[in-house]
């Protein structure tokens, strides 16, 4: 078995893009901050709502978003040729306004047509859910086009 390769501009590890290592990490990184925050700051749905609308949706963004890029191994010509911060921000960008949209809709939507009380958790999600969306596409978008662009060199 042949070491992993060097990158010859940084002496670094390459490193390959693993999605369900980077939904992992999405759904743990903002679940954990958040949670001790909450903890420690004494806001109990804030530690509710690391584990739920938080970390779930920094975890589906992730694959969402790695899965589109990553597609079968092999990714799209613009996107690996596009510039890294262009394409971190258009994405993240994206994926905060639809799920901005998301948790909009949401926390109005289904107190007025389902079982489920008004509660102050749904208040959460218009803030919760494009915040998390938005941060997992970035970060998600910014690693995978590091691993791409230091493939292709």
């Amino acid at each position: 078995m042949s070491p992993p390769p060097r990158s010859a501009q940084h002496g670094s590890v390459t490193r390959p893009f693993t999605l369900w290592k980077e939904v992992g990490t999405a759904y743990l990184a903002p679940a954990l901050t958040a949670g001790l925050g909450g903890f420690l700051g004494g806001r109990p749905e804030l530690t509710r709502a690391a584990f739920t609308s938080i970390g779930v949706t920094s975890a589906v963004v992730a694959c969402i978003v790695g899965a589109w890029l990553h597609r079968r191994g092999r990714p799209r010509r613009w996107t690996a040729s596009a510039p890294r911060p262009v394409l971190t921000l258009g994405l993240a960008v994206a994926a905060a306004a639809i799920a901005g949209l998301a948790g909009w809709f949401g926390s109005g939507w289904l107190p007025s047509h389902t079982p489920v009380p008004d509660a102050g958790w749904l208040e959460r999600l218009r803030i919760d859910l494009p915040l998390s969306a938005g941060l997992a596409a970035a970060i998600v978008t910014w690693r995978w086009h590091g691993t791409t662009s230091r493939q292709q060199a």
